[in-house]
């Protein structure tokens, strides 16, 4: 079972227990006055069947308060995903925070800091680095969107079994033109596996047929769901942070009730990933303050409801470089996020948006995330802590604790060491080269990548896996999703040395 980290304190709340009422009594008279749209003939028919007021002609659907409340109570507060091996199983919510990878569409140029399509090399070596890093508890959607000659439509699929091949950890299957339904299949072929189905709303209070068939897909194979949405204050959502607040948690709420009607007692969890609008660009303005807030009351409001919710404005930054604002823009997010109640935190690797994404972001995150989860454990009270025999027998100047055998015992404990941080004084760092964060991360990198081994699947699941994905190929190729010079270079790589698994 992977650990994660306990928060041994009680949350920050930015709310008051009259404001969370209002915030919650506001959604649900948005949900049962203005409803949500739901592009979805059986859905529609499930929400009528269950007491929902319908509306065919306009897909609209308005919840009475009673089903709302009913579906928040079904979805259970704590519940457990089975990764590849039992030794990485996660139980989400509670006081448990879990990191994970933030997706990035492309790799960036270290030299240039414009972003560029991953190899395949290099998007297994992401992986292969994530299943070892110890701050990375299990793998959300992507991270790359595929690699260098896959077919666009293939991406969300490829990622998923340079996964599958690469790591041991849960991971999170996104969705696109149906392939959710390989997906599954994928992770069955695996005995003892689930993986959780990432699925969405369209802000404002919209569900297109595409996002709910995911539901229908995933809760049918008895996956978990990562319920998200993207609301842009003064975009999709009212400007204010309460105004913004009441919608995204119409729609989320919106999403459990349907989840808990196609399956009674569904695992679900929900994301928040609002972001207020540039006024002067009209771009969604990452790491700002405002999308710290909004997490933090989020977080406050969703464990009232008992259902574990997520922080996905940690990962990424408006910066577009490995830099100063990049560092302090993920960590105050991550910290306001795990100190406020959230379970999952989606941070490392992500740079600018969700366009780029680095390993060695990764690798500077993951001591973000300890550093974090140093913080989360606390402060131990007791005998041994306080060591007053110890202060007895130490006494004024000139004692010292240096060498004591309480010292050795306790100091790995109490005090969390980065990795790729410089902790020199500054005559040794002038001698050793004056290397930086950067430099630590590289050398950090590369003794990963050489030592640590992921486990591989067994031949039998490597053969369903790579027939699952050759099924896959045929069925887009069919379709005429895949044109005639992107499957040529896709092909070209899947025949090559650099792709051995259809071999």
């Amino acid at each position: 079972m992977t650990r994660g980290f306990r928060r041994r304190f009680r949350p920050l709340e930015l709310l008051s227990e009259e404001q969370c009422n209002e915030v919650h009594h506001g959604m649900l008279e948005v949900l049962e006055k203005t409803g949500v749209l739901v592009d979805h003939e059986r859905a529609l028919d499930l929400f009528r069947d269950k007491g929902c007021r319908v509306d065919f002609d306009n897909k609209r659907v308005r919840m009475p308060s009673y089903i709302v409340e009913e579906a928040l109570q079904k979805a259970p507060a704590v519940f457990t995903v089975r990764a590849r091996d039992g030794k990485d199983d996660i139980v989400i919510g509670g006081d448990t925070v879990y990191f994970t990878l933030f997706p990035g569409m492309d790799t960036v140029d270290l030299d240039t800091w414009e972003p560029r399509s991953p190899t395949l090399r290099e998007h297994n070596e992401y992986i292969a680095l994530s299943d070892a890093l110890p701050n990375c508890h299990f793998l959300a959607c992507y991270p790359y969107f595929g690699y260098k000659g896959v077919p666009e439509v293939l991406k969300i699929l490829e990622g998923i079994a340079v996964k599958l091949r690469n790591t041991t950890m849960v991971q999170t299957c996104c969705y696109s033109h149906g392939c959710e339904r390989f997906t599954v299949r994928m992770v069955e072929a695996i005995e003892g596996m689930e993986a959780m189905g990432a699925t969405h709303s369209a802000p404002p209070l919209s569900f297109s047929r595409e996002m709910v068939d995911t539901y229908f897909t995933y809760l049918e194979a008895d996956f978990p769901l990562w319920i998200g949405g993207g609301p842009v204050l003064g975009g999709t959502t009212p400007v204010t942070i309460a105004g913004s607040m009441v919608v995204s948690n119409a729609e989320m709420v919106a999403a459990v009730v349907l989840s808990e009607l196609i399956r009674p007692g569904a695992r679900v969890m929900v994301h928040d990933y609002a972001l207020p609008i540039n006024m002067r660009t009209g771009s969604p303005d990452f790491g700002a303050i405002e999308a710290v807030m909004h997490q933090a009351v989020f977080n406050q409001t969703w464990r009232r409801y008992g259902i574990p919710a997520v922080s996905t404005n940690a990962g990424p930054v408006s910066s577009k470089k490995i830099d100063f604002q990049c560092g302090y823009e993920k960590a105050f997010a991550a910290f306001s996020a795990a100190i406020s109640g959230v379970n999952v935190i989606q941070f490392s690797g992500g740079l600018y948006g969700e366009l780029a994404a680095h390993p060695l972001q990764a690798i500077l995150d993951d001591d973000i995330a300890g550093m974090v989860g140093r913080y989360l454990e606390g402060v131990s009270v007791n005998a041994d802590t306080m060591a007053l025999d110890l202060i007895e027998d130490v006494g004024p100047i000139p004692g010292n604790y240096v060498g004591r055998a309480h010292t050795r015992e306790w100091w790995q404990r109490e005090f969390f060491t980065p990795k790729a941080a410089d902790r020199l004084p500054l005559p040794e760092w002038l001698k050793t080269g004056k290397k930086d964060c950067l430099d630590y991360a590289r050398e950090r990198l590369e003794e990963l990548l050489s030592t640590h081994k992921p486990k591989r699947l067994a031949d039998e699941q490597e053969e369903k896996i790579e027939g699952i994905m050759r099924e896959a190929r045929e069925y887009y190729r069919k379709k005429g999703l895949i044109g005639d010079s992107e499957w040529k270079e896709y092909m070209a790589i899947i025949e090559s040395d650099e792709y051995p698994y259809s071999r």
